[in-house]
């Protein structure tokens, strides 16, 4: 097996201490390092249990969180945020913030290959922390507190993301007029099977307001109603 560094670090990194330390070594133990105990006839559990707690967690207080204090986003938009939010590469990314791949117990194959680099290992032992930190802090609640400054400058990058979907946007102003129905229409294909161009118009009321040409219907969407938003007077 491979262990990693003293968790002690990691809890001074992460501004969190365990009333129960094993939650996090549980959390920070990796079904390779498992698969190679049991084999010798040693038990052992890996993170996978905490993983799937942790991802529940944080799907509900990021969910909280984004429907407190994003109030201007509509339900879609909301979805857009928690799924840029709750996914591998984020996680990936605040572990390798916290130098998570350090801490991991890991197997002698699995350490070989790579595996404290690699984003999915990463982001499952991110998730199975968090639900570590939630069984050691139920009852005072601190596990929300410490989602939630983790996320701080990902909660800013999503709201500056979601401003610039301008598909979202034109959405948002036609629903003002409450009578108006804005769609999509693809008018146009070109070019080979791998080389394709797609050309689509966005409508409003079956009138013209934008269009644009790309090579995947959803960028060319975009396009469309970023020239919209400019007929409309908004500076995009």
């Amino acid at each position: 097996m491979s262990i990693g560094k003293d968790v002690l670090l990691l809890q001074d990194i992460m501004g969190y201490r365990f009333k129960d330390v094993s939650y996090l070594e549980r959390a920070l133990t990796h079904s390779s390092y498992t698969n190679e105990q049991r084999s010798r006839g040693i038990k052992a559990e890996s993170n996978e249990r905490l993983e799937f707690l942790g991802d529940s967690i944080l799907g509900a207080v990021i969910s909280e969180h984004l429907f407190l204090n994003f109030k201007k986003h509509r339900e879609g938009a909301l979805t857009k945020m928690r799924q840029r939010l709750v996914c591998e590469q984020t996680l990936a990314k605040i572990a390798e913030r916290l130098e998570l791949g350090s801490y991991i117990i890991i197997g002698h194959g699995e350490e070989a290959a790579g595996g404290r680099g690699k984003s999915k290992i990463l982001a499952d032992a991110m998730e199975a922390v968090i639900g570590a930190i939630y069984l050691d802090s139920v009852e005072s609640g601190e596990y929300k507190s410490f989602i939630l400054a983790l996320f701080e400058e990902e909660f800013k990058l999503v709201d500056n993301a979601q401003n610039t979907d301008y598909k979202t946007m034109l959405q948002q102003l036609v629903e003002k007029d409450g009578a108006s129905v804005l769609e999509y229409k693809t008018v146009a294909t070109e070019g080979p099977e791998h080389k394709r161009r797609f050309t689509v118009v966005a409508l409003v009321n079956n009138n013209e307001v934008g269009r644009g040409v790309a090579a995947k219907v959803q960028t060319a969407q975009m396009q469309a109603a970023k020239v919209a938003l400019s007929l409309f007077g908004v500076i995009v």
